[in-house]
């Protein structure tokens, strides 16, 4: 018989279920994170607080994490490291160029958000701030850069969604710099570089085969999982010296209640680093990492302007 049973399950994933794997819902957190953390140290630390600039900047950020996302699946097509991957954008459509145009659409809905921040308030340092955010996103992987290829993704994620997002966010409410924005632009861009670190275990394969060296084609998975975890605790000691220094209030160790999430992906990545299938969904809990431990690091800013 050529034709299925009815009674034996399909073990392919669903198109929806590409789809949604393709757009990646979960993965906008990373816009919204540094942008309410930012808006969150701003009212914390001046009272100052304008809901319309945070609203289109906070639009206009997911606008460019959307060019990214599908900007980085036509850059990944190019260089074939996508063949197998049935939730890439491009392999779902079938056309490279639509996918291409659609991400720089995205592209330019963010950049003329930002554009009217500047008009309105009549300074441009925000649109430069993220412009340079941009050019380094850009730069992860699309030619003739392709830094991603060579291992530096974590590190440009680091500064784009860390210093250079918190400052801008900072700058849009208060139109001034400070050094308090340390504490929460290092976390933050940890964090977030946390969770791109743990998309590469379960894709060593594929890297090799393409010629990336991401950190854990360097590493190894075995030695992966132990910068992993070194990374996650770091979250929390950066905190607590942050406090300790006064460069961050009291309140901000609510992160402390985010430790849960910590250890779970410690646990999950060092008792699976190895097994790509069984691991690939670690990014998934770095994320919840990254936003729930995010959510509270605001929190623990706006408690501190209420007192």
């Amino acid at each position: 018989m050529t034709e299925s049973s009815p009674l034996v399950p399909s073990t392919a994933p669903s198109t929806r279920k590409l789809w949604l794997a393709a757009i990646k819902p979960p993965m906008y957190t990373v816009a919204v994170v540094p942008i309410t953390v930012g808006s969150a140290v701003a009212y914390g630390l001046t009272g100052q607080w304008q809901g319309d600039v945070f609203t289109i900047f906070l639009l206009s950020a997911i606008a460019i994490i959307a060019w990214i996302n599908l900007s980085n699946d036509v850059f990944d097509s190019d260089t074939g490291i996508d063949v197998r991957k049935a939730h890439s954008v491009v392999n779902l459509t079938g056309n490279r160029n639509l996918v291409f145009l659609i991400s720089n659409f995205f592209l330019l809905a963010g950049v003329l958000g930002l554009m009217s921040m500047g008009w309105l308030a009549q300074d441009w340092t925000v649109l430069e701030l993220i412009g340079v955010a941009i050019f380094l996103g850009y730069t992860y992987q699309g030619p003739p850069f392709r830094l991603g290829y060579l291992g530096l993704g974590e590190l440009i994620c680091l500064i784009t969604f860390g210093p250079l997002a918190i400052v801008a966010a900072y700058y849009s409410q208060t139109q001034s710099f400070s050094w308090d924005l340390l504490t929460p632009s290092i976390f933050v861009g940890l964090s977030t570089a946390i969770i791109l670190f743990c998309s590469h275990f379960h894709q060593v394969e594929d890297d090799l085969a393409a010629g990336k060296k991401s950190p854990i084609v360097r590493l190894g998975t075995k030695l992966g999982s132990q910068v992993l975890t070194v990374s996650v605790i770091s979250l929390y000691l950066i905190t607590a010296i942050g406090v300790l220094l006064n460069l961050a209030p009291w309140q901000t160790l609510l992160v402390m209640a985010s430790v849960p999430l910590a250890g779970q992906l410690i646990r999950h990545v060092g008792q699976y680093h190895d097994q790509p299938e069984k691991v690939s969904n670690c990014k998934f809990i770095a994320v919840n990492l990254h936003f729930i431990s995010g959510i509270l690091l605001a929190m623990g800013y706006i408690l501190a302007g209420k007192n």
